[in-house]
């Protein structure tokens, strides 16, 4: 066995780490993304069920 032997494994062994992480990273940012999104869902809902006058904005009264 060589010294590039050894240098090769601790590469692949750092490189594998560096993986692990960035792949934990991008996982809570998606877990974070989705419970923003859920929760502005939620928003909607109580918004929507909210409204009262559903047909407020579909007329326009101008007068000149």
């Amino acid at each position: 066995m060589e010294i590039s032997d050894g240098l090769a494994i601790a590469e692949y062994s750092t490189s594998n780490a560096q993986l692990g992480i960035m792949e934990s990273v991008g996982t809570a940012v998606l877990a974070k993304t989705l419970d923003s999104m859920e929760m502005q869902g939620a928003q909607l809902t109580r918004m929507m069920e909210q409204s009262v006058m559903p047909d407020l904005g579909q007329n326009i009264d101008i007068r000149v």
